[in-house]
């Protein structure tokens, strides 16, 4: 699977994802560290990325927007740490992959994973 990895997470987040055979790349070694969120959002969707995050504004974009694409995982545990959020993640992937592929948002919370498909209506 293709990664951008928002800034709101470690670089090294994307560096344990090619580790794991998956290609990624991090918004600073895009010379994006400062680029808004509509920008970050268009760079995933032009590149066809999924958007890795914890900044829940993706998800209003993608309600706003009613699009397909980019799917987009939201990490909204207490235990931010690559070393726990690359496992999470990585354990749970090959269930959420096919909807991640047709377009979702996947939201991981401590005890709980939501997937929703796309697009997303207002209020969402």
């Amino acid at each position: 699977m293709r990664f951008l990895v928002d800034n709101s997470l470690s670089p090294r987040m994307a560096e344990e994802l090619i580790r794991a055979g998956h290609e990624a790349v991090h918004v600073r070694d895009l010379n994006m560290a400062s680029a808004d969120d509509d920008d970050i959002f268009d760079m995933a969707q032009d590149k066809k990325c999924i958007l890795l995050s914890e900044d829940t504004d993706f998800g209003t974009l993608l309600a706003t927007r009613h699009t397909m694409r980019p799917s987009v995982v939201l990490f909204r545990c207490q235990r931010k740490s690559v070393e726990a959020l690359v496992p999470l993640l990585l354990k749970n992937l090959d269930a959420i992959s096919p909807d991640l592929e047709s377009g979702a948002i996947a939201v991981f919370q401590d005890e709980r994973l939501r997937v929703r498909r796309l697009p997303l209506a207002v209020g969402s």
